[in-house]
Order: C-alpha cells, then sequence, then structure tokens
C-alpha cells in the first residue's frame, strides 16, 4: 500500500458540455476500492406515444449545489465509500446522450450500488433541476418530477 492517504473527494458539476463515462468512471478511480458504481440517465425517444427529439434542462445552480453536496454527505453517512461524481448536463441534451452521470467508488460492491441507487432517487426527488421534452411535431412540455417533494399529489 502507498504511503500517501489519499482523500476522499466529491466532484460535482453542471455543464453544458457533451457528458463522459470514461472521464466520471476515471475521477473516482483508487487504488484502494474494488468497486465502482455507474448510473447514467440517458435522453429516450419516446414518451406516452410521443416521438422525443431531445430534452433541455435548467437548474436554479446555488441550490442545485448545495443539494447535491448534501445528497454527498448523506452517501458518507450511510455507506463506506471512496469517491463521488455528480455531473449533470443542462440545455439541450438529443436522444441517446446522458443527462446525468453518477459514479461511486468503494472497496466493495454492495456499497456503491446502494450508494448510486440513493443517490438518483434523492437527486430527483430534492434537486431542483426541471426537464423539458422537445417532441418531433414541434410541440415541447415541462416535466413534472414525481419524486420531487415539492411537487403536488393528483
Amino acid at each position: 500500500m502507498s504511503g500517501v492517504e489519499e482523500k476522499p473527494k466529491d466532484i460535482i458539476k453542471f455543464t453544458a458540455e457533451k457528458l463522459s463515462v470514461d472521464e466520471v468512471s476515471h475521477l473516482v478511480t483508487s487504488p484502494v476500492c474494488g468497486a465502482i458504481s455507474l448510473f447514467v440517465g440517458t435522453t429516450r425517444n419516446n414518451f406516452e406515444g410521443k416521438k422525443v427529439i431531445s430534452l433541455e434542462y435548467e437548474a436554479y445552480l446555488p441550490m442545485a449545489e448545495n443539494e447535491v453536496r448534501k445528497i454527498c454527505n448523506d452517501l458518507r453517512q450511510k455507506w463506506p465509500v471512496r469517491h463521488i461524481a455528480v455531473f449533470h448536463r443542462l440545455g439541450l441534451v438529443p436522444v441517446s446522450e446522458a443527462s446525468i452521470i453518477i459514479a461511486v467508488s468503494s472497496a466493495h460492491r454492495a456499497a456503491s450500488l446502494e450508494a448510486v441507487s440513493y443517490a438518483i432517487d434523492t437527486l430527483k426527488a430534492k434537486v431542483p433541476i426541471w426537464k423539458k421534452e422537445m417532441y418531433e411535431e414541434s410541440s415541447s412540455s415541462w416535466k413534472r418530477n414525481k419524486e420531487c417533494f415539492w411537487a403536488t399529489s393528483d
């Protein structure tokens, strides 16, 4: 083992640039970890019978970054994880491209798998990010996030 202790990292990025699974995975790689778990959310080409051509994301960045930091802290309280990366795309995201990548490294797979699942569920419920679906027939629709805590019940 190396004599230098590697400090845990939380890497949070909101960007209009195309996301790279390889880049995010590399950021959480550690010689003391035997697992890296990833969640990659991509734009699908359909919703309720409509052809989706892209998604558009907006976020209130100061609050979004703060909420993601809280999620990282929660992960560290619940599981023995090493590094955490949460990258979210803003602006237009074409079909099949990633809108979010969450990566977590840990010594063993259970911790990172559970942490990634918790992270995406909590992000969708608490982080102020809005999604607009752009349809082929020139219409669009802002989507209500069912998991979001401030959404009203029907």
